[in-house]
């Protein structure tokens, strides 16, 4: 595809722009991600204001995970045709103006609230919407940024998710409760349009130069398609099995301490906060380090058994107070720990994988492989809030957990075996156990 600047334009902007374009693709995941993980957050006030069941809630908040799950691998595809800068402009703008459209019509009354099926219906819309974000951004930076860059590059960009989350688990309650739906998509919508005007100005193709040496410097690039990649499929399964206690915590987690612990809003979203900026913090710090040391399968392996371990002692605590009643008191404080040290852990390894991914895609073709993981990912954000309703109903709380403890295991096996550390230029030259 052209450029859709110049060559003597873009070569002006020099190799600093690529920080801009970086920022952007931060900006761009955080608008998505403030919906998409800011919403769940406010799964009481929703559940009150829209009159539904826990089941019904489940519901509505997976159909945003469907819609993004659907148009992933399309949009992906579509990037890679298209390029970066027309679907991320596309894909922002028209989530904006589709929150917009929520904010006249979607929102609960005093003597009347959206049906279920409306509601679902304008969620689902609106994940298809923003399903363009991901794919998108994460092949700009890939074409801008070089190999041994691109794990802290990818996981900057990849804080946006929790630290998106973050504000919007912080401010979308409290807003939802004083002005109500209308003041949240409002809200939403401006973040979004804000982030589109600045990819307007500064997302753009590389050179020629710069693009092909994004490309090929330091990595083989493959002969084939990344659908018909087998590692590409198995880091994409991993990230997908991965995402399954994730999507647990993000979306259920302040049900649970509010029907199990009964703590305050202002604690249900205290500690989404200090989950999300917390993996903000180790996602930026394993990218550096992971560019580093060359060892990316690796550290998503300890992710993996650390998340675990910390479901597990979730798990073993929440039987002991649902055992021992009179000590609830008592271990909420050491419950939210858990649930906050899980979190975090489940949430770490989001930037070094997609880095893993897109570097053996290749840049430029990064978008395809990307849409693939982010199809699985939102499948688990489609169906786990439908599940964990059900398990509920037949179970307890310690078995969520403990289920999500299997899910994050689950993923060792999958995962392509860890790469001898080597200096690659075409392939591998020099080995060293990592």
């Amino acid at each position: 595809m052209k450029p859709d600047l110049p060559q003597a334009a873009l070569a002006q902007l020099g190799h600093r722009h690529r920080w801009k374009v970086l920022g952007v693709g931060v900006a761009a995941n955080a608008a998505f991600s403030a919906a998409f993980a800011g919403i769940p957050a406010t799964a009481v006030v929703m559940r009150a204001q829209y009159q539904l069941s826990t089941a019904q809630l489940g519901l509505v908040l997976g159909m945003m995970g469907l819609g993004v799950a659907i148009s992933e691998l399309p949009w992906g595809l579509l990037t890679d045709r298209w390029g970066d800068r027309r679907v991320l402009l596309l894909g922002l703008f028209a989530t904006a103006l589709w929150l917009l459209a929520l904010a006249v019509w979607v929102v609960p009354g005093p003597f009347h609230a959206p049906g279920v099926s409306v509601l679902a219906s304008s969620l689902l819309v609106l994940g298809l919407l923003g399903g363009s974000v991901n794919g998108s951004s994460g092949r700009a930076i890939m074409a801008w940024f070089r190999e041994g860059e691109r794990g802290l590059a990818m996981s900057i960009r990849q804080t946006a998710v929790p630290t998106g989350g973050g504000l919007g688990a912080l401010i979308l309650p409290t807003l939802a409760l004083a002005h109500g739906y209308a003041a949240v998509y409002i809200a939403l919508a401006v973040f979004g349009g804000i982030t589109g005007t600045l990819a307007w100005f500064w997302i753009h193709e590389p050179p020629t130069v710069t693009q092909h040496a994004a490309a090929t410097n330091g990595v083989a690039q493959p002969t084939h398609g990344p659908l018909r990649d087998a590692n590409i499929w198995r880091v994409a399964i991993a990230i997908t099995l991965l995402c399954v206690p994730q999507v647990a915590v993000l979306t259920f987690a302040t049900v649970f301490l509010h029907d199990f612990a009964h703590v305050s809003t202002w604690t249900l979203s205290a500690t989404l906060v200090t989950i999300q900026l917390s993996a903000a913090v180790v996602r930026v710090w394993s990218g550096h380090w992971t560019d580093k040391h060359q060892n990316r399968r690796t550290y998503i392996r300890v992710c993996s058994v650390l998340s675990a371990a910390g479901f597990a002692i979730l798990v073993a605590i929440v039987q002991f107070a649902a055992r021992e009643g009179q000590w609830l008191l008592y271990t909420t404080p050491v419950i939210i720990t858990a649930l906050v040290l899980a979190g975090i852990c489940i949430s770490a390894w989001h930037g070094v994988a997609y880095t893993e991914l897109a570097t053996l895609a290749g840049a430029n073709r990064a978008g395809t492989a990307l849409g693939l993981a982010n199809t699985g990912c939102f499948i688990a954000f489609f169906i786990v809030p439908l599940c964990i309703p059900a398990i509920l109903l037949f179970s307890s709380w310690p078995m969520v957990w403990l289920l999500a403890g299997i899910f994050a295991l689950a993923a060792l096996p999958v995962l392509p075996k860890p790469v001898r550390n080597a200096a690659i230029s075409g392939v591998l030259s020099k080995v060293r156990v990592v």
